[in-house]
């Protein structure tokens, strides 16, 4: 019980190691089901309405989408190449955040998500997914 109220700064306990693996698997898998999938199966009616936030096309905006929420969150949830998988997906976060919905956080209730998303793919970015990865699995392999 004592480990609930610990300020260790340990990064390899156990418990911070499930953390990583719940923040990776519980963001990703979110982002994955509710826009992922979305992308993947609607693209054909999507792209007729799809935001061009910095002017590149609809096409291309969506298929940036599509990679980020779609294939960008399927390797955080696996914890393959999690940190650039993690930018990228930042990447296209603030663009909506910013350029979307003009970071109308008290106005519009679908900016809050967004927020949440943020923070966790960020700090995933920051962190690096865990042991409980493909990555580190990748990178004991690699080094013997």
């Amino acid at each position: 019980m004592a480990f609930l109220f610990a300020t260790r700064t340990d990064t390899d306990t156990t418990s911070t190691q499930a953390g990583l693996l719940l923040l990776r698997v519980g963001a990703g898998l979110s982002l994955w089901l509710k826009h992922g999938l979305e992308k993947l199966t609607g693209y054909g009616t999507m792209v007729q309405h799809f935001p061009d936030p910095i002017h590149i096309g609809a096409h291309a905006s969506l298929a940036y989408a599509l990679l980020t929420d779609g294939l960008c969150s399927v390797l955080v949830i696996l914890g393959l190449f999690t940190r650039p998988a993690s930018a990228l997906i930042v990447l296209n976060l603030l663009t909506a955040f910013v350029f979307v919905h003009h970071a109308a956080y008290f106005r519009d209730g679908h900016v809050e998500m967004i927020a949440v998303y943020l923070v966790a793919f960020a700090a995933l970015a920051l962190t690096g997914p865990g042991t409980y990865s493909l990555d580190a699995r990748r990178t004991r392999r690699t080094r013997g």
